[in-house]
């Protein structure tokens, strides 16, 4: 298993994990129709567009094989205007990989990036109904507040996080 920055080559490999895992994680929270309807091609243009962007940091798991089975994605948010502080704004992984350590892997190389670059609170949000939000609350990231959002026309709670001290984060994920 590796994990590495991702470059644009690796757009076509990141949505197929990012529409497979939508489609595991959220079945059953998000409407049927929605998670069938997801887009490899959409969203291998939105990883296109997203590792492009200097600021962001787009990482990657790869099985033995080379293959991308993981990935994960840090930015500031606009709306984010905490100082020091930014956003992890994604972290999947394909289902049958899960409970294997790697996405604590992709969350400790994150914050080590993180802290690169000279942030010490990082924000991450999970819908309510997720189970990875206890991966959060493992790893140290604190319930802030919870806000309603529309996906696919269904209203779904999501779960505000954060770590105050990004040296205690990575040393608990060390």
């Amino acid at each position: 298993m590796n994990i590495r920055k991702a470059t644009l080559q690796d757009a076509q490999g990141i949505a197929k994990v990012h529409v497979d895992s939508w489609r595991t994680t959220y079945k059953g929270i998000l409407p049927q129709f929605f998670l069938d309807n997801l887009s490899y091609d959409n969203r291998e243009v939105l990883w296109k567009k997203n590792i492009a962007v200097e600021k962001n940091v787009v990482l990657v798991a790869e099985n033995v094989q080379g293959e991308i089975i993981g990935f994960a994605d840090g930015s500031t948010r606009e709306t984010n205007l905490v100082a020091n502080a930014s956003d992890l704004t994604t972290i999947y992984l394909l289902e049958q990989y899960q409970g294997q350590g790697i996405g604590k892997k992709l969350l400790k190389e994150m914050m080590e990036s993180f802290k690169e670059r000279q942030f010490q609170t990082i924000y991450v949000d999970v819908l309510a109904d997720n189970k990875t939000r206890y991966f959060y609350e493992n790893y140290g990231a604190e319930y802030v507040k919870s806000v309603q959002l529309t996906i696919g026309g269904k209203v779904v709670e999501e779960a505000v996080y954060v770590w105050k001290d990004i040296d205690a984060a990575i040393e608990k994920l060390s």
